[in-house]
């Protein structure tokens, strides 16, 4: 699985550009600059998406092994996966209004793209992070 979560990243930046004189190793303009933010996000989308499923599947065998266990027959709360399900809904919300505002630093104005989309592909990169964490964690 790790060999996948190093490709995702290579695979969402193999998108040609608009211009074929683009460069996200030193962009020039700030249309390239906003393309390029673009497909560092979208990188960084593949990772989080690539890490959910595995922590998704971590959180389900966990639910089916306290349920095989019995331990939890007065346990009225939300199973692991209901739990992390319910937490990616609302770090979703959060990451997408978050920098909404990070944009408006430049709100109508041509890097407001960049700005956003820097702060998105941050922010999921910190979130991959979090459910690795929770995948690895003991249960």
């Amino acid at each position: 699985m790790m060999t996948a979560l190093m490709i995702l990243p290579m695979i969402a930046q193999a998108t040609p550009p608009p211009n074929p004189d683009w460069n996200c190793d030193d962009p020039q303009f700030q249309q390239e600059m906003n393309w390029c933010a673009g497909q560092d996000y979208a990188a960084a989308d593949a990772e989080l998406n690539a890490q959910w499923t595995v922590t998704a599947t971590t959180m389900k065998a966990r639910d089916a092994d306290f349920a095989e266990r019995g331990d939890g027959a007065f346990d009225v709360r939300e199973g692991y996966f209901e739990s992390l399900l319910e937490a990616q809904r609302g770090w979703l919300r959060y990451r997408d209004a978050h920098c909404r505002v990070d944009g408006y630093t430049a709100r109508g104005g041509s890097m407001e793209p960049l700005l956003a989309l820097s702060c998105k592909a941050r922010l999921t990169r910190l979130r991959v992070a979090e459910l690795k964490d929770l995948a690895e964690a003991p249960g």
